[in-house]
């Protein structure tokens, strides 16, 4: 990933609270069919290992758990909330007409090495883990949880899936909002986004020049 110094987020929290709250990642791995990408949703344990594991799991019908071998290099990239971004945003647009279109966003490339999990104990672990997570999410009064099903329905469910866990050896993250501007058209450019509803971004933009990035 092209990473200018000014755009470089190397906080292990900021990298973690991204994984987190955005936990949809792109799994990709070299296999015997060349570059292969799976939408997955992880789990972070950030005290496994020296720099973390990410655990997930893939249908049992899905070749990547055959055709990748334990130890392979596996790349899993994370975005947080991004956005348009106009030029006519900038105050000094209007002054000098010297800026173009961009795009901001935020995202984080974790590298590890990833080991195949055919593991009914490992699987069920994964799943309630990230059921409960999600579920708190959705505010309901009364989050779904595995015993709502019958033991033998959930036992089949789990026998059709197969876990996933890469050992993270690199986090890199990336956060392009426009921190290469003046801080006028940083401050103005966020204000624009947050009366279009991309209240994320322009949080983020915001907290990036409060922070000094």
């Amino acid at each position: 990933m092209y990473l200018p110094q000014h755009f470089e987020e190397a906080r292990a929290e900021e990298l973690h609270r991204v994984i987190r709250d955005y936990p949809l990642g792109v799994l990709v791995v070299d296999g015997p069919r060349g570059l292969d990408a799976n939408h997955l949703p992880f789990e972070l344990n950030p005290d496994s290992g020296e720099r973390g594991h990410l655990l997930a799991h893939v249908a049992r019908a899905n070749p990547l758990w055959q055709e990748a071998k334990d130890g392979d290099d596996a790349l899993v990239i994370f975005r947080a909330a991004n956005a348009y971004v106009s030029p006519n945003w900038y105050p000094s647009k209007h002054e000098f007409h010297r800026q173009v279109p961009t795009w901001n966003y935020q995202a984080v490339h974790a590298h590890g090495k990833i080991k195949i999990r055919d593991d009914e104990r490992f699987v069920r672990g994964v799943v309630a883990r990230l059921t409960r997570v999600n579920e708190a999410r959705t505010g309901s009064d009364k989050p779904w949880k595995m015993s709502d099903s019958s033991k033998e329905y959930i036992d089949q469910m789990l026998s059709a899936i197969v876990g996933i866990e890469i050992e993270i050896t690199q986090l890199v993250g990336k956060w392009k909002l426009s921190q290469n501007r003046e801080e006028r058209d940083r401050i103005n450019s966020a204000e624009e986004l947050r009366k279009r509803g991309e209240h994320v971004t322009s949080a983020a933009m915001l907290a990036a020049l409060v922070n000094g990035g």
